[in-house]
This record gives C-alpha cells, sequence and structure tokens, in this order.
C-alpha cells in the first residue's frame, strides 16, 4: 500500500514541503511506494514555494482510512490531524514540536522529536550521506521550509544547525537568501484574496489555557498594515470562527517579520487580559503591540495565561 505522508492541517511551507521531501526519500532512496498529502489548501507562501520549484499540488484528503500507513510530519498533535488517525497504521513521526500524547499506534515506530526550526533539518539529518542524492527541488523545497519556520533565522527557535544548513543549500543552488526570503515573504504577505475568516484560520492551532480554548492564529507579514486596516471585520468574523471551531476566542498576532514585532487584535476583556497576563501589555486600546514576539511556539504558546 502507498504510504501518506502529512503534517498539519492548515499547512504552511513546512507542512507543505516536509511531506513532499520526505516522500521523495521513501520512494527514491528507500525503496517504498509514497504520497504527500495535505490536510487543506497551502497557504500563499506554500503555494509560491511549490510553483517556485515546479512541483505539483499534493492530493488534499479530509481523514485516512482504517489500517492505511501513514507518516507524520511536523506535528504529533492529533487535534492538527485527520480524525481517523488513531485507526491509521502511523509508521514514523518527524517533528519538532513539544509532545503532546494521544496519538495511538499498531506497534513500535520511529519517532524522531528535535529541538530544531524546522522539521526538514531533522529529515536531512536522517538521510545522513543519502542527502546527497538530492536533485535541486528538493534543495529548494528543503531551503524554503528553513526559511519560512526560522523568518529568515530572525525566529528564536533558529538553531546553527538550521543556519548552517540553510546556508550550504543556498550555496548549492546559486540562490542568495535575502534576496529569495524576500520573495517568499513577499507571497505570504498577499492575504488580499482571502476572506477574514480564512485568515483566522490560514495558520493557527488550538490550545487550551486555563480552562479556555484558543485558536491561536499567527500572520507573518512584512506589510502588517494591509492586514492591520482590516481589523474591524477580523474582529467581527471572530466570533463566527470560534463558535465553528468550538473554541472560546481566537488569538490573532499579526507578526511583522521586519520589525520582529507582533500585534494582538484586542476584541473584548478576554483578550485583553490575556495580553496583560501573558505579556505584562498595556492594553489601552483595541490592538497592542509585542515587541519582539514573533514565535508562536517559543514565545506565545508557552506564556498564555487567562
Amino acid at each position: 500500500m502507498t504510504i501518506q505522508v502529512f503534517g498539519h492541517k492548515a499547512p504552511d511551507t513546512d507542512s507543505t514541503g516536509a511531506p513532499i521531501i520526505w516522500a521523495w526519500y521513501l520512494n527514491e532512496v528507500k525503496g517504498e511506494t509514497a504520497e504527500a498529502v495535505l490536510l487543506g489548501e497551502p497557504n500563499t507562501e506554500a503555494a509560491f514555494v511549490l510553483t517556485r520549484w515546479d512541483l505539483p499540488k499534493p492530493a488534499i484528503i479530509d481523514d485516512v482510512a482504517e489500517d492505511a500507513p501513514v507518516v507524520i510530519v511536523d506535528t504529533n498533535n492529533p487535534a492538527e490531524l485527520p480524525a481517523g488517525i488513531n485507526g491509521a497504521d502511523i509508521r514514523a513521526i518527524i517533528d519538532h514540536h513539544k509532545l503532546v500524547g494521544g496519538l495511538e499506534t499498531k506497534g513500535p515506530i520511529d519517532i524522531t522529536v528535535r529541538p530544531v526550526a524546522c522539521t526538514v533539518t531533522i529529515m536531512h539529518e536522517l538521510m545522513g550521506d543519502d542527502a546527497a542524492q538530492m536533485p535541486d527541488w528538493v534543495k529548494g523545497t528543503m531551503l524554503s521550509c528553513i526559511l519560512s519556520d526560522t523568518l529568515e533565522f530572525r525566529s528564536p527557535t533558529t538553531t546553527p544547525v538550521d543556519k548552517a544548513l540553510a546556508e550550504a543549500l543556498a550555496a548549492d543552488l546559486g540562490l542568495s537568501i535575502p534576496d529569495y526570503a524576500a520573495e517568499m515573504f513577499a507571497a505570504k504577505s498577499d492575504v488580499s484574496a482571502f476572506s477574514d475568516a480564512e485568515l483566522l484560520r490560514m495558520d493557527s492551532k488550538e490550545y487550551e489555557v486555563g480552562g479556555k480554548k484558543f485558536r491561536v492564529s499567527v500572520l507573518e507579514t512584512t506589510s502588517p498594515a494591509t492586514v492591520l486596516d482590516r481589523k474591524d471585520s477580523l474582529m467581527a468574523s471572530m466570533t463566527d470562527v470560534a463558535a465553528e471551531d468550538g473554541v472560546d476566542q481566537v488569538l490573532l498576532f499579526v507578526v511583522d517579520i521586519l520589525k520582529e514585532e507582533a500585534t494582538l487584535l484586542v476584541p473584548n476583556d478576554l483578550v485583553k487580559t490575556v495580553a496583560e497576563k501573558s505579556f505584562g501589555a498595556t492594553v489601552s486600546g483595541d490592538t497592542v503591540v509585542l515587541p519582539g514576539v514573533v514565535s508562536r511556539k517559543k514565545q506565545i504558546i508557552p506564556v498564555l495565561a487567562v
């Protein structure tokens, strides 16, 4: 049977590129039959990467069949995976997030979780000498994932291993990292075609804190004004999105990649409390700027309080 390789829902560049890279590795190096699939439409940056490296968009699936062989990448959280994931035959997990718990497997599997900024950095390490077989499109996809997850090395999640690998890949491809990253971030910043609800879900994860369920959404952009100009309609849409998704509140952080700061939209007293207790912020209006905050994984989720 074909092994399906996929990442989390609301796929970003890493959760789009990592399945493609690992499916290539399983097919071309390990001699297995594998297919990269997605759990939703890729975001604008991920779509740019697919076009830039002339890659077909992987099929989008809603669920997995009982006993279907799968490899999970860039997450280990059941809330970010298909409803039937525990009925599938999970063969491996490759991830760089904290262990959440809740996944069940049919037997012992390979699990690799390492404290680096990007899933593909781990994949490169797992490939070992076989990484020398990577064609340019795999190298380009790998570079894209690292630049996305590290915000071109601005994120505090960046490790020397991520940076060294990205620089080596760029050198092999003859690419300027600043120039290529600027192209990627410009694509990520173009959100004009998306509805408010789509923006709120585009790069979001669900977390429970102090008995409250939050959809924590991050929009990384080099043009924050484009998003903040829509703040009134975005905040109005939060109520419906929260109700539809079964959460108490949507938290939207608009990350300014160049200034390395986040703006949190503050539609009500609950979010005001979150801003004050989590970040020590003083809130006087419907937005609050959080200097230095760019990483959901390292700077937002660990400090959330209500």
